[in-house]
């Protein structure tokens, strides 16, 4: 677990040292995530959104010769709470997955949301995804989430980690925007139901309304599955209404942070916002 502790002297010029590589687990291993309650985030946009979202900085990682004169003595002048780490540009090249990263890289504690937790306004849009596994789908629905906007994200029984690395890095920082819960799928639908939140199935059956023919602009939950299976039948049968989005093409779906942005911007076209 990471504890306050002085901030050296000098910075850290060993990929070797035990600070970065616990860092690295952090990053690599979703067991060690889950078990310190920590993620890492990198860029400081992105640091920057997660601060403003009240999530607490454990520690923070300044390249210097990366991050710019600038930035770097705001940071070093008035550090997020936490502890600072100046490492040298090559310790930062182990850290990092961006290709032109900033310098900034943060340690932070994960938030434990629970549905409880929610608070929705009177007439919520909500994206409900069902087991997802692929980070970047995640991430970028996240960012429709954001743009759109989308008052919640829930997740049924996900197969990624909320807080992967590459959920941020893919949300841009919308995992620290828009709030974003993981939960049981029957949990997810028993909330929904609970608040009155209209819930509309995606599915490539034929027979069903498009997406344009629902009303999309009451208290609202679009429904998403995976790209390889869709949705569960037991979780399609638990929605009120299934929708499609018609293919004009010879391709059978589109993929599903792609669907989730046309039916997310649909609902808010017909809210007129």
């Amino acid at each position: 677990m990471y504890a306050a502790r002085p901030t050296p002297p000098d910075r850290i010029t060993s990929p070797q040292n035990p600070r970065i590589k616990e860092v690295l687990r952090l990053q690599e291993k979703s067991a060690e995530r889950r078990r310190q309650g920590l993620t890492v985030v990198e860029g400081a946009r992105e640091l920057s959104h997660a601060q403003l979202a009240g999530w607490r900085v454990a520690q923070l990682l300044l390249c210097p010769e990366l991050a710019g004169e600038t930035l770097t003595q705001a940071l070093q002048a008035a550090p997020p709470a936490g502890e600072l780490l100046l490492v040298s540009a090559a310790v930062f090249a182990k850290l990092a997955v961006r290709e032109r990263s900033d310098g900034v890289l943060a340690v932070l504690h994960t938030p434990r949301r629970t549905l409880a937790d929610l608070q929705l306004p009177a007439n919520p849009l909500v994206l409900v995804l069902e087991a997802v596994e692929k980070p970047g789908n995640l991430g970028a629905i996240l960012r429709t989430a954001d743009a759109a906007p989308a008052h919640a994200v829930l997740v049924g029984d996900p197969r990624t980690d909320l807080y992967n690395p590459n959920v941020i890095r893919a949300s841009l920082g919308g995992i620290f925007t828009v709030p974003t819960v993981a939960a049981p799928m029957p949990e997810v639908l028993a909330f929904l139901q609970a608040k009155g939140i209209r819930t509309f199935a995606a599915a490539l059956a034929e027979g069903v309304n498009s997406y344009t023919a629902a009303h999309l602009a009451g208290p609202t939950a679009l429904v998403l599955g995976t790209e390889a299976d869709g949705l569960t039948p037991a979780t399609r049968q638990a929605c009120d209404e299934t929708i499609i989005i018609p293919m004009r093409g010879q391709l059978d779906s589109l993929n599903v942070s792609v669907a989730a942005a046309v039916l997310a911007f649909e609902a808010v076209r017909q809210r007129g916002q």
